[in-house]
């Protein structure tokens, strides 16, 4: 700790006696700071042992010293050193009651005794606190360092807790709390998620003080990371202010977790790598090859069924930002969480994850795309980013049917696109009707342009050919049973349907034109 007035009193080559205060001995002094003027108040910062020699004080007047001296406290000046033998031979009593009265340390210092002595001895004494704490800081940061090694981040913070006389608590990348210590503070950290996610939304690093309620520590929260945005946090909870050697112990396990969190970019371009291979092989027809390749990084996910996800920034990028940096962020840190393999091979405009069926990163996907769904059917998000994210996920395969997987996946992505949602999934295209699918200018073109001789001609009044086509293929070419639906005799939609063929050029008879003509007539008149 710092020097106290008590240590300079017990500092045998002083000389120094107590007046008054001395009840008020153990508070630290910050420095020693010798000062002449009426008002010294201005030029302190608090903490400061102040020494006079009273040249410009009337250091006999009780009002002048009680107003001197209550300024002096109120700039938070710990002390008072007062130099006999220059001016006055003793201290003045009006200066010792005053300094009684606002129970402020006043010491006696003897002519033999220069300023410039006590100052050294606070200099002194300060260097040793800061040797003391540098020198604790080492041992903290070799003993966080082993703990690292050995034990890991829980190891770390357990080290950091005790250090700090206090807790600590990781977060990952979603702002969960993924390990605390001691373990009572868990719930303690709970709280905070919400300023972690407010912390992760500034570029690393970044800091911040959380003040919980009374009666509750102070907490510090620090980002942890390299990249534009942070991917865990670390949250330090303690009594008082962090001291010196309390801080170096904190950014030391900063240091520590962004190591251990943070993957080097080699090993991190290193399996994407076997990951671009491991997918390449399987969407070639090649599952042996793959699970020789995927060893044990991603050998697990092939044993069981996967989901391929395929996601693609949208049309609109107001922001300017990466749309697929949170969807990466969210199902990684669902898969860490859940401690199950994924594979993800970012492709510049492309997202590609294979993710257990059923597992924790396919969860978070579609919480993912819910969300963003929500947010813009309730128009929270600008119009100009609406479409910043569209995903397709395939049905569940196995690694001899990936390619088949892939190109469900890609169905999915591009249904996904048309409709204007964020997320489809495979099985939910054979769940609804196809013409939904139709929903495209260039369907919508072919079938104006198919239809649009039968339009002109029932637009001159010489029959219903648009309405008599629609009946006959909908009672499948039963003459009696689309003739009733019309109420004409079935020769005059027998008549009917031969000048449907002598204008349109077709015959009725083949199959590919009637499907033809009924998918130009659904997508033309929508359900009727």
């Amino acid at each position: 700790m710092p020097p106290t007035l008590a240590s300079l009193v017990h500092h045998t080559a002083l000389k120094l006696t107590v007046r008054a205060g001395a009840d008020r001995l153990d508070v630290p002094v910050r420095w020693a700071h010798a000062s002449e003027l009426a008002d010294p108040v201005p030029y302190m910062e608090g903490g400061e042992l102040l020494l006079i020699t009273a040249l410009k004080l009337d250091a006999e007047d009780p009002e002048a010293m009680r107003r001197y001296v209550k300024r002096l406290v109120g700039a938070g000046v710990v002390g008072l050193g007062f130099a006999v033998g220059v001016h006055y031979e003793e201290v003045p009593g009006a200066l010792v009651d005053a300094a009684r009265d606002q129970h402020l340390p006043l010491l006696e210092v003897p002519r033999r005794t220069p300023f410039l002595a006590i100052s050294k001895a606070v200099s002194a004494g300060i260097a040793a606190e800061q040797y003391q704490a540098v020198t604790a800081g080492f041992a903290a940061q070799r003993e966080l360092t082993r703990q690292a090694l050995t034990e890991g981040p829980d190891g770390l913070l357990a080290a950091l807790a005790s250090q700090v006389d206090g807790w600590a608590a990781l977060y990952d990348a979603s702002g969960a709390v993924v390990a605390t210590a001691p373990e009572w503070a868990g719930r303690r950290a709970a709280r905070l998620t919400a300023d972690v996610e407010r912390l992760r939304e500034r570029p690393a690093p970044a800091s911040a003080v959380v003040g919980g309620p009374a009666g509750e520590d102070r907490v510090e929260l620090h980002s942890l990371g390299t990249g534009r945005r942070p991917r865990s946090a670390l949250a330090v909870g303690t009594a008082a202010t962090l001291g010196t050697a309390e801080r170096y112990a904190v950014h030391s396990a900063i240091a520590l977790l962004t190591l251990t969190t943070e993957r080097s970019r080699s090993l991190q371009a290193a399996e994407q790598r076997i990951g671009e291979a491991v997918l390449h092989m399987l969407l070639a027809g090649q599952p042996d090859p793959a699970r020789a390749v995927a060893g044990d990084l991603y050998g697990g996910l092939l044993d069981a069924p996967f989901r391929i996800v395929l996601a693609e920034p949208g049309t609109a990028r107001a922001s300017g930002g990466d749309p697929l940096a949170g969807l990466t962020e969210a199902v990684e840190s669902a898969a860490a969480r859940a401690g199950e393999p994924l594979l993800v091979v970012p492709g510049g405009a492309r997202l590609v994850v294979l993710a257990a069926d059923g597992g924790a990163a396919l969860t978070a996907c579609g919480t993912y795309a819910t969300a963003l769904e929500a947010a813009r059917a309730a128009g929270e998000r600008p119009a100009a980013d609406e479409d910043t994210l569209v995903v397709g996920v395939s049905a569940p395969v196995g690694p001899v049917a990936a390619a088949a997987g892939h190109r469900q996946a890609e169905q999915a992505l591009s249904v996904a696109r048309r409709r204007g949602r964020v997320c489809v999934e495979h099985e939910q295209l054979a769940a609804g009707s196809v013409l939904p699918l139709l929903a495209d200018d260039a369907v919508r073109a072919f079938a104006d342009g198919l239809l649009r001789p039968l339009y002109e001609h029932d637009a001159t009044g010489r029959g219903d050919l648009v309405d008599s086509l629609r009946a006959w293929l909908s009672r499948h070419g039963q003459w009696d049973a689309a003739a009733a639906d019309l109420g004409v005799h079935r020769h005059t939609l027998r008549y009917r349907m031969r000048r449907v063929e002598e204008i349109l050029g077709r015959s009725l008879d083949d199959a590919d034109v009637r499907m033809e003509l009924w998918l130009a007539l659904k997508t033309a008149g929508g359900t009727a």
